[in-house]
């Protein structure tokens, strides 16, 4: 009995049925039920996700059929379209679609194509497979491969072996505790993670000991200079008794804070999942989704909860309730095996879930690549784009590279997302150079000596690594040699850093330099310069190749007041001022970058012609006048500036900058001085419709170009920035984020509440729409062996 039925498969969708077709399937239901007593585990109590192989219910407002599960999707051939005459681009080029202005044949495409597409019937198993001693409680067991995912300073088949870190580097009779690092410690280092304690022996052994903290502080070299540390004299104070003494390791908090104790003003809180002067309250740590409400966040790798693996715990295991699946794996029709093994390392299901192309499988790559890096950080700040306060409120950072994690985050929970790679559209792997470059000075371990002193180096040997991985244990890679995998590249000069290798795939940067112009490497930062990566580790590609990459926009902090204030939308009438930039302006002024290199000169001469701040020698620019406002004096209202202006600048810093986003967010036009380099969605977007470029040798010119520009065309570009600034936000992965307060806390933050309210495509709806165009129109996809079905008409489908 229990066989038979466990050959069978039952959907249940909706219940919109009459009332003699509900007694007709109640009878099955019966049954099903019968084999729910047996397998808890499996099937949850609700009908919504129970499934049968055979014969599929499906209920409609007047009756119930019962019909072969065979049946496949076919193709509409639809009727031909004229793409050229029902969708015509507009005075500048472009074809809108969902309030943006496109290039006319992509346009033309979304218009006629993008929003007929239909669901497809996609398999998904859901695995089972067990680990060697369950990882030991030291790691997470990946049920499709049966393989440990050990958590930070352990490895091995079942987690069990112990991987030290040191925290500091040999030492030397100068340095007791070797040359500086920022892991360096003169108490107890926790090896695991190569993290400072204050260690055995006092009030508080497990306060971090971080950096600076244990260690002698000199007075400034000069008057009004830094204070200078000694890292090789350790400060005893810091593990005093005495109160009179600024102490830090056995510091009662309570009597710090009411002046009776002092305490080293120096020694702070970096580490995650602490808060408080002292160290003193735990707070939740940020994860990749927080593990998907799944797990447990344990300092930057998820702990999943039994029967639940992944990176951010979002994967089901064969052990998991069907109620608990997530969105992008329901409402699933799920295939019970003839005969069902109650063991781990045998049980798997197969889920038939509806998904719309593109699909995208995202690679379950090894820790180093990601959780490791989030869970040994020195720093709460680094690699994330939220930490959690006192209360565990959600606190945004402003880290632009806050981006990776944002996208990473959405690809994970999106409906988009398959575990199937033989249907899969796009493979992302999730690599994360931001994190690795920020935390290059962290510990020993993630020194860049071998590397030449090259973060940039270093770098693309890890991506190589990553592409060794994936190449060795998945099969997906050489169908296409590349082309339809993606990976993402943040940092200051993007994909500059890209191994050979890896070429051929998709690259998202946010700097989309071609080469064209600048064809060498852009940093003023010695340790990211790419020019002395050898040629036969990097090639001799461009850093951006528009064909092909995406520039996305970086990460901004949900700022609720913007929002609610509708900065962006600001009238014409409202915007007195011409044009307006506000940053570093280089070593003419005062806490200038000292580099001539920096920006590659771009702001520089902006500011000898427009400086609006006298420099150093009190000089202004040639041709400053009132309505123009070039200064490198960070303003508290800079937004409301932004907003007030007519035409922003958008200059390159070290690498991209910010500018773009912050004009766009404001409502102001851009005016993009960088030569040969892309701007987010540049290649796809119909750039004339909303900006404005000026070459570098036209930057005398600027006002003259400007004040030609009629109030017309002002008012539809405008228009236009209006149409599409949401694109330039991560509304996504903040509501993603809502959701998880929401599930904690019965207030909702005002950045949730005013984010909430916001309904236009932003980042990740147009990443969605970019893959889609290039799906169904990269022309390399037409000589794939494997056809899957599109979901859409013929008419719709490049065949030359």
């Amino acid at each position: 009995m229990l066989g038979g039925l466990c050959g069978r498969m039952i959907s249940i969708k909706s219940w919109k049925c009459s009332w003699s077709s509900v007694a007709a399937i109640g009878s099955l239901i019966v049954l099903v039920s019968l084999v729910h007593m047996f397998m808890g585990p499996l099937f949850p109590s609700s009908f919504d996700y129970i499934g049968a192989r055979q014969a599929q219910i499906s209920c409609s407002e007047n009756n119930a059929t019962i019909h072969d599960g065979t049946e496949k999707f076919n193709v509409s051939s639809g009727p031909e379209i004229d793409f050229d005459v029902q969708f015509p681009a507009d005075s500048h080029g472009a074809v809108a679609h969902r309030g943006a202005p496109w290039k006319a044949e992509i346009g033309r495409w979304f218009s006629g194509c993008g929003s007929v597409s239909e669901e497809i019937d996609i398999v998904e198993i859901i695995s089972g497979k067990g680990c060697k001693d369950n990882c030991n409680g030291q790691g997470v067991c990946n049920r499709e491969f049966g393989q440990c995912r050990c958590f930070h300073g352990f490895s091995g088949e079942g987690c069990s072996e112990i991987v030290h870190f040191d925290c500091n580097y040999p030492a030397t009779p100068d340095l007791p505790y070797g040359p500086w690092i920022v892991s360096i410690c003169p108490a107890y280092c926790d090896k695991t993670r190569a993290m400072c304690f204050c260690g055995q022996g006092t009030k508080y052994p497990n306060r971090p000991l971080a950096e600076g903290c244990g260690f002698k502080t000199m007075l400034p070299t000069e008057p009004g200079g830094p204070m200078v540390t000694d890292w090789g004299k350790i400060d005893e104070d810091v593990f005093t008794t005495n109160s009179s003494k600024p102490g830090w390791c056995n510091v009662d908090p309570k009597e710090a804070y009411s002046s009776k104790m002092k305490f080293k003003e120096d020694c702070h809180c970096k580490y995650d999942g602490l808060w408080g002067q002292f160290c003193e309250i735990p707070t939740i740590s940020s994860c990749v989704s927080q593990c998907s409400e799944n797990g447990h966040c344990r300092g930057g790798s998820c702990e999943c909860d039994s029967g639940w693996y992944g990176i951010d715990c979002s994967i089901p295991s064969a052990m998991a309730p069907m109620q608990e699946w997530p969105a992008w794996l329901r409402p699933s029709t799920v295939e019970l095996p003839d005969r069902v093994h109650f063991t781990n390392n045998s049980m798997s299901v197969k889920a038939v879930v509806k998904k719309k192309r593109p699909l995208i499988y995202v690679y379950e790559l090894p820790p180093e690549f990601n959780s490791h890096l989030l869970e040994g950080r020195h720093y709460k700040f680094e690699c994330v784009n939220r930490i959690y306060n006192e209360v565990n409120r959600t606190l945004w950072t402003e880290l632009l590279y806050g981006s990776q994690m944002a996208l990473y985050e959405s690809i994970l929970a999106s409906p988009h997302r398959t575990m199937n790679g033989d249907e899969a559209d796009f493979f992302f792997v999730p690599a994360l150079d931001s994190c690795l470059i920020m935390r290059a000075f962290d510990a020993p371990h993630l020194s860049k000596l071998e590397h030449m002193g090259m973060r940039s180096l270093l770098t693309l040997d890890y991506y190589k690594k990553a592409y060794e991985h994936i190449m060795y244990r998945y099969p997906y890679w050489n169908e296409s040699s590349g082309r339809d995998h993606i990976w993402f590249f943040s940092w200051d000069e993007g994909a500059c850093y890209a191994p050979k290798e890896i070429w051929n795939s998709m690259m998202l940067v946010h700097w989309g330099n071609t080469n064209s112009k600048h064809n060498h490497s852009t940093t003023a930062y010695w340790a990211d310069n790419w020019d002395s990566i050898p040629p036969h580790k990097r090639g001799n590609h461009s850093c951006f190749d528009p064909e092909k990459d995406l520039v996305l926009p970086a990460w901004k902090r949900p700022e609720p007041g913007a929002v609610w204030l509708k900065l962006w939308a600001r009238p014409r009438k409202e915007r007195t001022t011409l044009f307006y930039f506000n940053g570093n302006l280089g070593p003419a002024y005062e806490n200038g970058r000292p580099e001539d290199t920096y920006s590659m000169g771009i702001r520089q001469k902006l500011a000898e012609e427009f400086g609006s701040t006298p420099n150093k020698h009190g000089k202004l620019g040639r041709q400053h006048t009132s309505n123009v406002t070039v200064t490198p004096l960070r303003s508290s209202r800079y937004y409301d500036e932004l907003a007030s202006s007519i035409f922003c600048g958008v200059l390159p810093g070290d690498g991209w900058s910010g500018r773009m986003e912050d004009s766009i967010l404001q409502g102001c036009i851009p005016v993009i001085i960088q030569d040969g380099i892309f701007l987010p969605y540049e290649n796809v977007l119909n750039y004339e419709s909303f900006a404005v470029r000026i070459r570098e040798d036209e930057i005398p010119n600027l006002i003259r170009i400007l004040k030609s520009i009629n109030e017309t065309e002002i008012e539809f570009m405008l228009g236009n920035v209006r149409k599409i600034w949401q694109r330039f936000i991560y509304r996504d992965s903040v509501l993603l984020e809502a959701q998880r307060q929401k599930n904690l806390f019965d207030k909702d933050d005002a950045w949730a509440v005013e984010y909430s309210k916001l309904e236009e495509d932003d980042v990740f709806a147009t990443f969605i729409q970019v893959l889609h165009y290039k799906l169904h129109n990269d022309p390399w996809r037409r000589d794939l062996p494997r056809k899957n079905n599109t979901g859409l008409p013929n008419s719709c489908l490049k065949t030359a």
